[in-house]
C-alpha cells in the first residue's frame, strides 16, 4: 500500500533467558484442541505443546548465514515444543519470486514465517485470505496465544493494524518496543573521529550547515592521509539517506504521507524539487559520493573502513566503519535539519509494527499447536530465547546464575552478529514476536550512547507517515496497477535529476508525467483508507 523504497531493517537486542520457565507445567495442562489431521491434543499451557511429535512445513527468507534446521535455537525449541519442521529458506534476493511461485502452484508451506510487508504485502493478504489460502487467525489467537491476545488488548492499534476490512487477521505481525523502534530506517552517522580533526563542536541543524560541514570534509583533509580522497556523504541508491534528508524539506515519506488528515503524493511537491535541487548541488559540487547509485553496500563499507566518509548511513556506525562498540560511541547520529521550506522539524517515525511476518495456510493439518508455537515469542522470556538461543552458544551460565556472554566470535565469523545470525532466526529478517528491552539484563554503554542519540535527535521530532491501513480488493488492484510504473518513474527520475541527466528546468514535465499516471486516483484511494482508518 503506501509508497516506500525503504530496506527492510532490523534491530538487534540482547537477552536473558531463565531456561527453567520454560519447563512442561505437567499433566494439569489444559488440552481442549484437537487438530484437523488427527487425534492430536495441543496443550493450551506450558511445554511440549503437543504429546506426540508432529512435523510442519515452513517457508521464510534466508539469510545465508546457516541452515534453519541447525540453528541451534530453532533445534532446543523444537525438543521443548514436539513440533519439527521442514524449512525451505530462499535467500532474501530470491523470497518474493518462490513465495510468489508456491502461492501460484498451491503447493505453499504450511506457515510462513518472517516475510514481511516486501514479500507478503498488504494487499496480499486480503486476496489469498479471501481465496482460503491463508486462514483467519483472530478465533485461533483468542484461544490459544494468550501473549499475542494480551498484546492486542494493550495495544489496539497493533490490533487495528493487523485487521483487515473484512475483519479477519491472516498475518501476525512484529510489534517493536525499545530505543530504535522508532527508527525508519539507520541513521545518517557522522565520523566523530573527522569532527575532532576539524573542531567541529555543534552538529547541523539546517541543511546550509550541513553543506558547508560537507564542504568542509572534502577540502580540509580530515583523514589526515594527505591525500583528497575524503567521501563526505555517500549510500547505496539513497536508500538509507533518502527519508532523513527529505525530512529537512518538510516531507516524511517517499511517496504517499498524510499531513493533517490530508494525503498527498510527494514526489510532485514543491518540497521533492527542493530536496532535488540540493541533492543536485551536493552531487555537482562531489560532496555527494559519484558512486551513490551505482556502488554496492560492501564497496560503501570498504569506504568506511578505509576512514574515508564523512557522513553515511547504517543500523549502527561500526556496521561501516568496522570499529569496536566503544569506538563507535565516538560517531554522533545526525541531527535533522530544518530548510527555507521547512522550518519546523520533523523527521518519520516507525510505527514499530511489521506486518505480514507469520501466517498459517490452508495446508496446515495443525493450526492450533501452530498458533501455540508462535505465541512464546511474544512473552519476555520467548523473545529472549529467540534472540540469543540456548545455553552454550551466544552465553554460559556462571556459578552465580546469571549469564555470562561470549566476548569473541568463534573462528570463521567476521562478528558477534554474524555468529548469532547462525545461532537464531531472528537476524536479517522480520522474524515474528514482541521484541522490547531484556528485563534484568544490564545496559552496555553503547546501548546507552544509542537511547541517548535517540531520545535526543529521533524521538521529540518524529511522525509516523501513514499510517498502516488495508485497501479493498478493488482498490488495491486499481493501486497496484498505478504503482508499478509510478514508482519505476519517480524513481529513475530522482536519480537522474541528482546526477544532471535530467536538468531541473524539465521539473514541469516531469510532474505531468505523473499526472497522466492516474496520481490523482492514486492519491484518492489512500485518502479513502485513511478516512477509514481514522473513522474506526
Amino acid at each position: 500500500m503506501r509508497k516506500s523504497f525503504k530496506l527492510a531493517l532490523t534491530g538487534v537486542l540482547s537477552a536473558t533467558l531463565l531456561l527453567s520457565a520454560c519447563g512442561s507445567s505437567g499433566d494439569n495442562d489444559k488440552k481442549d484442541a484437537t487438530s484437523k489431521a488427527k487425534n492430536v491434543e495441543v496443550h493450551k499451557e506450558g511445554f511440549p505443546i503437543v504429546d506426540e511429535k508432529i512435523t510442519l512445513s515452513m517457508m521464510a527468507p534466508g539469510t545465508g548465514l546457516a541452515e534453519w534446521k541447525d540453528m541451534p535455537t530453532l533445534q532446543e525449541y523444537a525438543k521443548m515444543t514436539n513440533i519439527d519442521f521442514k524449512y525451505n529458506t530462499p535467500p532474501i534476493s530470491d523470497f518474493q519470486t518462490k513465495l510468489n511461485l508456491a502461492f501460484a502452484s498451491g503447493d505453499i508451506a504450511d506457515i510462513i514465517y518472517g516475510a514481511g510487508t516486501n514479500n507478503l504485502t498488504p494487499g496480499m493478504e486480503v486476496d489469498y485470505g479471501e481465496q482460503g489460502v491463508l486462514i483467519p487467525l483472530e478465533d485461533l489467537i483468542d484461544e490459544y496465544a494468550p501473549n499475542i491476545k494480551k498484546l492486542f488488548e494493550e495495544r489496539p492499534d497493533v490490533k487495528k493494524s493487523a485487521t483487515t476490512i473484512d475483519g479477519h487477521i491472516y498475518s501476525i505481525p512484529r510489534v517493536s518496543e525499545g530505543a530504535t523502534s522508532s527508527w525508519y530506517i539507520g541513521p545518517i552517522w557522522y565520523n566523530g573521529k573527522w569532527l575532532e580533526a576539524l573542531d567541529v563542536k555543534e552538529l547541523p541543524k539546517t541543511t546550509d550547515e550541513f553543506y558547508e560541514l560537507l564542504k568542509r570534509f572534502k577540502n580540509e583533509d580530515p583523514n589526515g592521509n594527505g591525500k583528497a580522497d575524503e567521501v563526505p556523504l555517500t549510500d547505496v541508491k539513497l536508500n538509507s539517506m533518502r527519508p532523513w534528508l527529505l525530512a529537512a524539506f518538510g516531507m516524511k515519506e517517499w511517496g504517499i504521507e498524510e499531513v493533517d488528515g490530508k494525503v498527498r503524493y510527494t514526489p510532485t511537491t514543491e518540497n521533492y524539487k527542493e530536496y532535488l535541487t540540493f541533492m543536485n548541488k551536493l552531487y555537482k559540487e562531489e560532496l555527494l559520493d559519484p558512486e551513490t547509485f551505482s556502488q554496492s553496500p560492501e564497496q560503501k563499507k570498504a569506504k568506511g573502513q578505509d576512514n574515508r566518509l564523512g557522513a553515511f548511513t547504517d543500523f549502527f556506525s561500526f556496521f561501516t566503519t568496522g570499529e569496536t562498540e566503544e569506538e563507535a560511541m565516538n560517531n554522533p547520529m545526525f541531527h535533522p535539519l530544518t530548510s527555507s521550506v521547512s522550518p519546523e522539524t520533523v523527521v518519520p517515525r516507525n510505527p514499530a509494527i511489521s506486518r505480514g511476518t507469520f501466517s498459517i495456510t490452508k495446508n496446515n493439518p495443525y493450526p492450533e499447536a501452530s498458533m501455540r508455537w508462535i505465541d512464546y515469542f511474544y512473552s519476555s522470556e520467548g523473545f529472549e530465547f529467540l534472540t540469543e538461543g540456548p545455553e552454550g552458544h551466544l552465553w554460559e551460565k556462571g556459578e552465580d546464575g546469571k549469564k555470562k556472554y561470549l566476548e569473541e566470535p568463534p573462528k570463521g565469523f567476521k562478528s558477534m552478529e554474524d555468529y548469532r545470525g547462525s545461532i537464531t532466526p531472528n537476524y536479517g529478517i522480520s522474524a515474528p514476536a514482541l521484541t522490547g528491552p531484556i528485563e534484568g539484563k544490564e545496559q552496555s554503554d553503547f546501548d546507552k550512547f544509542i537511547e541517548t542519540e535517540t531520545n535526543e535527535k529521533i524521538e521529540p521530532f518524529a511522525e509516523v507517515p501513514f499510517p498502516l491501513v488495508y485497501l479493498t480488493k478493488e482498490e488495491q488492484k486499481t493501486a497496484n496497477n498505478i504503482q508499478v510504473d509510478l514508482e519505476s518513474y519517480v524513481e529513475q527520475m530522482e536519480a537522474k535529476f541528482i546526477t544532471g541527466v535530467e536538468p531541473l528546468s524539465n521539473w514541469d514535465k516531469y510532474v505531468k508525467t505523473i499526472e497522466n499516471m492516474k496520481i490523482d486516483e492514486y492519491v484518492k484511494i489512500h485518502q479513502d483508507a485513511y478516512d477509514r482508518w481514522k473513522e474506526s
